[in-house]
Order: C-alpha cells, then structure tokens, then sequence
C-alpha cells in the first residue's frame, strides 16, 4: 500500500516538472488541499478514539499546518494571477496606443496627388 502511494507521488511530481510555474503553484496547492482533507477525515473518523495527549496534539497540528500552506499558497495564486491580469491590462493599452499613434501618423502625412493618366 505505502509502495503504491510512494510510486504515485514520484509519478506526479514528475509529470508536474513540465508545466508552467502557474500550472505547478496550482497543483501543490491541490496536493497540499487534499492532503489536510484527507487528514481531517481520518481524523474525524477512523483516528477519532485512538489520539490522545500528545498524538492528538501533533496530530491536529499536522493538519492545521496543511490548511495554512493551503491558505497560503491559494493567496500566493490569487496575487500571481492579478499581477499577470494588471501586465496584460497595461500591455494592452501600450499596444492600443502605439496603433492609434501609427494610425494619426499615416492619417497626417500629405499624401501625393493623383496622376492623371492620359
């Protein structure tokens, strides 16, 4: 069981070293999401009698820590996310600007008289 868990793992973390820094971010916070879920649902139900002192303590800790990197790593996206919108917003007026300045330019220049042809 642990050795089929261990190989999954190592799998995901593999297939994850190709993506995109957003798409990594993302997917450790879905691991690190599941993780705490799995934590308080074994917790809640199959530990529920057997922590005590300080398994309990350390236990609860565990998961408290995973929903905090959870918290943190959805906050981390979320800046990521409006910085990149704030770029492409800005980008997007530079790039709309330049045209409407190419198009007054063209717009501007004396343009010749038609020959006549004849």
């Amino acid at each position: 069981m642990y050795l089929r868990l261990g190989a999954t793992a190592v799998f995901v973390l593999a297939s994850l070293m190709g993506l995109g820094v957003t798409a990594r971010r993302r997917w450790f916070g879905v691991l690190v999401l599941l993780t705490a879920l799995v934590l308080l649902i074994a917790g809640e139900t199959i530990l529920r009698g057997n922590l005590r002192g300080w398994g309990f303590l350390l236990y609860w800790s565990l998961c408290f820590v995973f929903t905090g990197l959870a918290i943190v790593v959805a906050w981390l996206d979320a800046r990521a996310v409006q910085r990149k919108s704030r770029h492409d917003a800005r980008e997007l007026v530079e790039h709309t600007l330049g045209k409407i300045e190419a198009d007054v330019r063209l717009k501007s220049r004396p343009q010749r008289p038609e020959q006549e042809e004849g």
